[in-house]
């Protein structure tokens, strides 16, 4: 009698390979090695194009199993041995061209981003670190559809053949789910975690505590110079200094007040919120003529080249708020939890808001709010229009928006037809504004209404163009004309470009300053120009403190 489960015994692990994957496969390790938005070193590549290998190869070997799972007839050719080898010639002659064009494809990106051209794209570094990629992936692959056949086997008994197979799929899935997610994905967050709260909490030796008693962390401040971490402490001492202010712009100054608390501060996002409004108060922060809620990135860090202008602007008649409330980059935050550090946005700009308010209106500082990636991210969410359309703050300043932003995806939806993804306008311009390397803020015959709000994006920033639909379909900012720092010669393909971008969004600081996620101080000036419109600054001025922040590499 023949036995049951023949049908669903699997081929060994190591058995040759399908010659449809191959061929796709092949055909992804090409796409992959093509440009995308960011450069890539050759290690980087090989893994790019290694996933990429394997997940088309997946596609062919899925639509095989497909096949037979639907009980429909395979031909006998498709499993010579001939017909494997053809394949094999195939996929390897397409690899092998992609390799002897990956320099040229790096260096079309290096072009439009102003950086040398490599001599090499490392193709032997390539071709190694795609083929372990690959072969770890597709050996999982391989399990994965074990557990899948064996499961069908149990459950033949139970129902037809094809349900079997279905329930089967399901089952794997679940089981490799779980350990993904509850395993190894827990235990590397819990691992990165840890690091990055150790990096946080690495104090230089020479850095001591301030002894002006209006910075945060001095003996006389509510917060403890300790509890900063390594970001807290930094935003605190940065330049500019009173003296710096004096000396670029030939008057008097004061010293700009950065209050910031850390997440070992205080136990709650709430506790941490009233701690910064008491020190705000303590300090006299409300006494200033502007504040700035300025939300932190994943890590605590706030960008110097992102406050530095608004202080120097506004003559260090300035104080600005941060509380910390993750180490975690950007990025790895985005793809776990895109809103993660919302509750202590809300609750900071509750808190300081709440007290703002209450003073007179007309000797209260003007309220903007500040945040770069995902601190932009939180500090869009930290508002409901709802709760202060009778007494508004008077505006912002985003720049890199992660894709996941709130009202950023609102008004990139509701763009005024034709324009640009990477430079949209929206409706009359009074409310939103869009700029990038360029200043596109002055808009003719467009005014500015009693809230200013300016989205600061570069084209060839991953994550705030990444798309989670570019898996299937082109994204608009492909579209014709592209940004100034995006290659012509980027081209999307299904799957192969939905890889390429989360390799990017990994990579994004590590572009030139004014590309990618990498924001220049004389951008930011642009945006707070436009946003707090400070009073008695010429071009010459303003071109002797983009001087300033270029000679620091801002």
């Amino acid at each position: 009698m023949p036995d049951r489960h023949m049908k669903y015994r699997d081929r060994p692990l190591l058995s040759p390979p399908q010659a449809l994957g191959l061929v796709l496969g092949a055909l992804a390790f090409l796409a992959a090695l093509s440009p995308s938005l960011i450069p890539r070193t050759g290690v980087l590549q090989g893994a790019v194009a290694g996933l990429s290998f394997a997940a088309l190869y997946g596609v062919g070997a899925g639509s095989g199993f497909l096949w037979t799972w639907l009980g429909l007839p395979v031909p006998s050719w498709l499993g010579e041995r001939r017909f494997r080898l053809v394949a094999i010639v195939i996929a390897a002659a397409i690899m092998i061209y992609g390799l002897s064009q990956a320099t040229g494809w790096q260096n079309a990106i290096h072009e439009v981003m102003g950086m040398p051209p490599v001599e090499s794209a490392r193709p032997f570094t390539i071709a190694a670190v795609s083929l372990v990629t690959a072969t770890v992936i597709l050996m999982i692959g391989r399990l994965f559809r074990r557990v899948t056949l064996i499961s069908a086997a149990r459950l033949d008994w139970v129902m037809p053949d094809r349900v079997a197979y279905l329930a089967g799929l399901v089952l794997a899935a679940v089981v490799f789910w779980a350990i993904g997610s509850g395993v190894i994905l827990s235990g590397a967050l819990r691992f990165l975690d840890n690091t990055y709260r150790r990096v946080d909490a690495f104090l230089p030796p020479e850095m001591a505590a301030p002894t002006d008693p209006n910075k945060t962390g001095s003996a006389q401040s509510l917060i403890s110079w300790d509890s900063l971490g390594a970001q807290g402490r930094n935003r605190v001492v940065a330049a500019p200094t009173r003296a710096d202010i004096e000396a670029l712009t030939g008057g008097p100054a004061l010293e700009p007040l950065r209050i910031y608390v850390g997440a070992n501060s205080a136990d709650t996002a709430e506790d941490r919120a009233a701690l910064a409004l008491a020190e705000l108060i303590r300090t006299g922060a409300f006494d200033r003529s502007v504040l700035v809620i300025a939300t932190p990135t994943g890590t605590g860090w706030v960008d110097p080249s992102g406050m530095t202008p608004v202080e120097f602007l506004h003559r260090g008649d300035i104080a600005s708020v941060s509380v910390q409330y993750s180490y975690l980059p950007s990025w790895l935050s985005l793809l776990v939890e895109p809103e993660y550090g919302h509750e202590t946005a809300q609750a900071v700009f509750r808190t300081v808001y709440g007290h703002w308010r209450k003073l007179p209106a007309d000797s209260r500082p003007r309220l903007y709010l500040f945040g770069l990636s995902l601190g932009s991210l939180n500090s869009d969410l930290a508002a409901d229009f709802f709760d202060i359309v009778a007494a508004p703050y008077h505006g912002a300043l985003w720049a890199g928006p992660p894709f996941a932003s709130r009202t950023w995806n609102k008004v990139m939806a509701e763009r005024v037809p034709g324009t640009p993804a990477w430079l949209p306008r929206f409706r009359d311009s009074s409310l939103f504004r869009f700029t990038s390397q360029t200043n596109h803020l002055d808009i003719p015959g467009a005014n500015w209404g009693p809230m200013r709000m300016v989205y600061l994006q570069y084209a060839s920033d991953p994550i705030t163009f990444f798309k989670e639909s570019s898996l299937w379909r082109p994204p608009d900012w492909m579209n014709s004309p592209r940004g100034p720092d995006v290659s012509p010669r980027l081209v999307w393909v299904p799957v192969v470009t939905f890889l390429q971008l989360i390799c990017d969004m990994m990579t994004a600081t590590l572009t030139p300053r004014g590309m990618g996620h990498v924001y220049a101080a004389t951008h930011y000036l642009d945006g707070w120009v436009a946003v707090t419109s400070p009073a008695g600054w010429t071009e010459s001025d303003l071109a002797r403190l983009r001087t300033w922040m270029a000679e620091r590499d801002l």
